[in-house]
């Protein structure tokens, strides 16, 4: 008799297989003594989309709306039916008798396996693998300590009341705007919130009116003294300060107060995905992929999609080893030294309460090849190493000087640090971020009392600033805290929101980001997102309640109470039903109207209508305004070469023999000579890479066709 362990990806499958000594047996699977070892890849089975219930759904008509069959289907996903059949038949072998889940440790890994047992109507007993990384000893001590599937009945109940509560919402809330406007308009719980927010913050910067304000500085020589007074705003005032100062002034008090910086805490996903987008400009779902590789590939860190940023207490005696795998340069120096004394774990990383289904990132006890990652890779293993080596030092530690000095009847101040002890910063060889240049300079010693001669005096002029618009990694922290953008007064709600990690998870916010791309709701202006004119009106077609995170809120909050066993899943998806009645029926009396603000002159080649122009994350194009169309032309591809004038980034204009290479300052080149200069200046740009960038855009426009998904649809106009 066997167990029948079912991963999530070939690769974690296959990594199994080896440590329970299992061979190849067959295709999509390997099989040893005790164990078979199978995968998914991914999803193999979803819930069945509206036209396998009635073929009438085939047509998008809003008289068929809502949509509610009594019993939500699951359905084979077609491009990975034939690994389905393999697993189906490995799950109903008679020499199998126990299931082994070892999909992601998560809400959404559960699923993945539930799903697939649930399909293929099997009914025997399942333990669970819950581990947080894929070196060969965890899962050797994962296996030493398998668990009751029972124990996570409430985490699938939860898991499958999300699915199936998106499905009712977002497929008839999609399919009545569309319908109703005459447009593919998507929207969803966790996007149409995150979109609202970005057009709130246009809307605060619009209405911003700025203020003048002003201020004075005083030369004492080798430091600089600040007017007390701060941000005036009467000019007025300043000039008159700024012309009775004279160049005397006595030290009125002098402080000095030691302080202390605590290093930072180890990563989650979302603040890896922050910081990797201010350092290197990568996007979150390149540093979730990155990170992925690390994962899965390398074996060199731990499970990515977490949301904790500490480690448990039973994790500690693995330290010793985690700190030996990265002893390579730049971190062996450091290692080193922190492993010639015992580890004594503090609150700053280790706390059993503040870890929920995974851990902190950090590294596993395999020995790190440095030179076996790409550049990307050593970026984001450098990240997280760095980070965990500094929670094992001492705080930054320095003395905090501050004077005040009284000059003509004025208080100035001025402030300055002695170091005492680097403490965690001797683990970083980058500048502090968040050092203040001012606070940081070096004071001459003061005692009250004592003159001081001033050189000169300055008035400085500044104009208050609007809040900042949204990049990626500030909208991940928006999207993280979302609490001040809601409108309610209800804690509870905005508790629950903190709790459970804000709209979507860690392993969903990087695919809703480029889903507001993909479906031209947002776009990308340099580093900064705004909204479309489509998104806009969007906002204003969607029903308030699904723009607000509160829905989120609310949702999560009984979602909790399933996985825990505290709510019945039924109850929730019934008040989920009657939502998506009430929604519907606002959406179909709506009285707005949608408009195509991006129309061009420019005809469709297939149909003739006239085509609208949109921008893509990496370049614009033009489609068709008829929703049944799947025509598109590309307009202008963003690639990585610069400008030989301004130095910003180019772009390739049109297509074909016609195809140039363009700057927004002027300058304009034909592609084929542009092709031969960079090939003789660098030899970076061949025709091969450069046609192989340009065949990979190519190759995603169906999935940014926003009429794509719609193709072979009919109608009801």
């Amino acid at each position: 008799m066997k167990s029948l362990v079912l991963a999530e990806k070939p690769s974690v499958g296959k990594d199994i297989a080896r440590v329970l000594g299992c061979r190849p047996a067959g295709n999509g699977y390997m099989e040893g003594p005790k164990h078979i070892v199978t995968w998914a890849l991914g999803h193999l089975v979803t819930l069945a989309d509206p036209e396998e219930y009635d073929k009438a759904f085939q047509k998008w008509d809003i008289n068929h709306l809502p949509i509610m069959p009594d019993n939500l289907r699951l359905t084979v996903i077609p491009q990975t039916s034939k690994q389905y059949k393999t697993v189906k038949d490995l799950l109903l072998r008679k020499d199998v008798t126990g299931i082994i889940i070892a999909t992601d440790a998560g809400r959404e890994g559960e699923l993945v396996a539930r799903w697939i047992i649930e399909k293929a109507k099997c009914n025997k007993p399942i333990k669970r693998l819950w581990i947080s990384s894929v070196t060969d000893k965890a899962i050797k001590d994962g296996f030493a300590a398998l668990k009751d599937g029972k124990l996570y009945i409430g985490l699938a109940d939860s898991a499958k009341a999300r699915a199936e509560a998106d499905w009712l919402v977002g497929i008839n809330a999609t399919r009545c705007l569309t319908t109703k406007f005459n447009s593919p308009l998507s929207c969803g719980r966790v996007q149409t919130p995150t979109l609202a927010i970005i057009a709130k913050r246009e809307e605060e910067i619009r209405a911003f009116v700025p203020r003048p304000y002003y201020g004075i500085t005083a030369d004492g020589g080798n430091f600089k003294l600040n007017w007390a007074e701060g941000r005036c705003f009467d000019k007025a005032k300043a000039e008159a300060t700024l012309g009775k100062l004279q160049t005397q002034g006595v030290v009125a008090e002098v402080t000095k107060t030691t302080k202390r910086k605590y290093p930072p805490k180890l990563y989650d996903l979302t603040e890896l995905q922050r910081d990797a987008s201010k350092r290197f400009g990568y996007s979150p779902k390149d540093t979730l992929g990155i990170m992925q590789r690390l994962y899965e590939e390398h074996k060199v860190l731990t499970y990515p999609r977490t949301d904790s940023r500490y480690i448990s207490s039973d994790i500690v005696p693995t330290l010793p080893d985690r700190l030996k795998a990265c002893m390579v340069p730049p971190y062996n120096k450091s290692a080193a030294h922190i492993l010639r004394s015992p580890i004594r774990p503090n609150p700053n990383y280790v706390d059993n309460a503040k870890v929920s289904d995974h851990h902190a990132i950090i590294p596993t006890e395999q020995t790190v090849n440095i030179r076996d990652l790409n550049d990307k890779e050593r970026k984001i293993y450098d990240l997280v190493i760095t980070r965990f080596l500094s929670v094992f030092y001492p705080p930054f530690e320095y003395e905090q000087l501050g004077i005040k000095v009284k000059i003509s009847g004025e208080e100035f101040t001025a402030k300055g640090r002695v170091i005492i002890s680097q403490g965690y910063q001797a683990v970083y060889t980058d500048i502090d971020e968040d050092e203040d240049p001012i606070e940081s300079q070096t004071l001459p010693s003061f005692k009250r009392g004592d003159r001081i001669t001033v050189k000169g005096f300055r008035l400085t002029e500044g104009k208050t600033a609007p809040p900042a618009p949204f990049n990626e990694a500030t909208l991940l922290s928006a999207m993280e805290s979302p609490a001040k953008y809601m409108e309610t007064k209800d804690k509870a709600l905005t508790t629950t929101l903190e709790q459970t990690g804000g709209l979507g998870t860690v392993a969903t916010r990087a695919d809703i980001i480029e889903k507001l791309y993909d479906n031209f709701l947002i776009e990308k202006k340099g580093k900064d997102i705004f909204s479309t004119s489509k998104g806009r009106q969007l906002l204003t077609l969607v029903p308030a309640e699904l723009k607000s995170p509160s829905l989120t809120a609310n949702w999560e909050q009984q979602l909790q109470c399933i996985s825990t066993g505290k709510q019945n899943k039924n109850i929730f998806l019934k008040d989920i039903r009657k939502y998506t009645q009430a929604l519907i029926s606002e959406i179909k009396t709506s009285t707005h109207i949608f408009r195509h603000d991006n129309l061009t002159t420019t005809k469709c080649p297939d149909c003739g209508m006239f085509m609208l122009q949109v921008a893509g994350k990496k370049g614009e194009m033009l489609v068709c305004q008829d929703r049944e169309c799947n025509a598109r032309v590309n307009v202008s591809l963003q690639i990585r070469s610069k400008c030989p004038h301004c130095y910003k980034f180019l772009k390739i204009v049109g297509e074909g023999e016609k195809r140039k290479v363009v700057c927004p300052c002027g300058y304009k080149e034909n592609y084929a000579s542009f092709e031969k200069r960079k090939k003789e200046e660098r030899g970076a740009m061949s025709k091969r890479e450069v046609q192989s960038f340009i065949d990979g855009q190519k190759k995603e426009q169906p999935k940014n066709n926003p009429f794509g998904a719609l193709k072979g649809m009919k109608f009801d106009k």
